[in-house]
């Protein structure tokens, strides 16, 4: 049996994943990247994306929006600002979210209203991420 490495996401309301994985694979801001057992101290920032990471050869997926990551003794640790299991995510609201998003983009775009650019390109990048985590 490989080993294992010890995974934790942790988001401002509390622990969603405790799990010993074989692999995970994140969204970092350089680029995804990959990590196993024994691997190197690392300090990364975290992009909103699909965090992956496989036990027992299924793989698992879960959103996860902006934050850091730790390697660090066996473990890896993320602290972001939102996740979620890609098997616990509506689609339907996903792509509610994804749609009201962009039409406020657009109303931007088009100068109509006063609208945070920022936020809606945020909860645009949440729900597509949500959408991607959940289909797969």
């Amino acid at each position: 049996m490989a080993e294992k490495i010890r995974l934790e996401v942790v988001t401002p309301r509390g622990a969603v994943i405790q799990k010993d994985v074989d692999i995970v694979t994140a969204p970092g801001y350089a680029g995804d990247f990959g990590v196993l057992a024994n691997h190197a101290p690392l300090l990364s920032t975290i992009k909103t994306g699909v965090l992956v990471y496989k036990v027992d050869n299924a793989d698992e997926f879960v959103m996860v929006s902006g934050g850091f990551c730790e390697v660090s003794n066996n473990k890896i640790t993320f602290l972001v600002e939102a996740a979620d299991r890609g098997a616990e995510i509506d689609v339907e609201r996903a792509l509610r979210a994804k749609e009201r998003a962009e039409k406020r983009l657009a109303q931007a775009q088009q100068k109509t209203e006063q609208i945070n650019i920022v936020r809606a390109e945020a909860a645009l990048q949440r729900s597509l991420a949500r959408v991607k985590a959940a289909r797969r």
